[in-house]
């Protein structure tokens, strides 16, 4: 028998693209704030590069936001720590770098080439975010659960690859912390990297034991983090 979650309406779009652009907004402080002040910001091409990728990509996740409220066929445990951290250890990695680069601490080679190149996988990243959630739909929650009548993705961006979204989520990160040139931001992207990597291996036995043959074969024609 299903667990039903307490109901809760759907916010409207507005309300919901209104808060990606204020968590946009509060990301943006911080990254002023460890490149050494507002004007700093301004003045950075880069920066406001990453910060226009951030607020493009939350504003397309909160429109195709799912509704929330919906009963749980299997639900796996997480700590509350696992899941405060892969929200916090994200939004660490722009700001460490950039402090990095401010104070010139652990520059990477590759100049503004490296950097730009940062960006753009940054970018990329965020994209790929955006599509495996989208793929998802109604499917995506924030926790390790199976839904009912849960249908297996596997088509599209899931076709090769059977975690897009923790791709896309490093590929970020990764982007963030070359775009300032500073290795001081490389450390949170591997933590996250490890987060991700535990996270997946809990989610695939929760998959395989709910879906069974099915995830086995698929399972069997993909790989977890990179295609095969």
């Amino acid at each position: 028998m299903p667990a039903a979650d307490p109901p809760r309406p759907r916010p409207p779009a507005a309300a919901r693209i209104a808060l990606a652009l204020l968590v946009c907004a509060i990301e943006a402080a911080i990254l002023a704030w460890a490149l050494g002040g507002l004007s700093r910001l301004l003045s950075h091409a880069r920066a406001l590069a990453l910060v226009a990728c951030w607020a493009i990509s939350g504003v397309a996740l909160a429109w195709s936001a799912p509704g929330r409220g919906r009963a749980v066929v299997a639900r796996t445990p997480e700590a509350r720590w696992g899941l405060l951290a892969l929200g916090l250890v994200p939004l660490a990695v722009a700001p460490l770098a950039a402090y990095g680069e401010r104070i010139d601490l652990w520059p990477l080679p590759g100049g503004a080439a490296l950097r730009w190149a940062g960006v753009a996988i940054a970018a990329l990243g965020l994209g790929v975010r955006v599509m495996a959630m989208r793929a998802l739909g109604a499917r995506f929650s924030p926790t390790l659960t199976v839904l009912p009548e849960h249908r297996l993705e596997t088509a599209g961006i899931y076709a090769r690859i059977r975690h897009p979204g923790y791709v896309g989520s490093v590929l970020a990160a990764l982007g963030a912390a070359l775009a300032f040139g500073s290795a001081l931001g490389l450390a949170p992207v591997a933590l996250l990297l490890g987060l991700l990597l535990g996270r997946a291996r809990r989610e695939e036995a929760m998959l395989a034991e709910h879906f069974g043959d099915s995830w086995r074969e698929y399972r069997g024609r993909s790989g977890a983090f990179w295609p095969r």
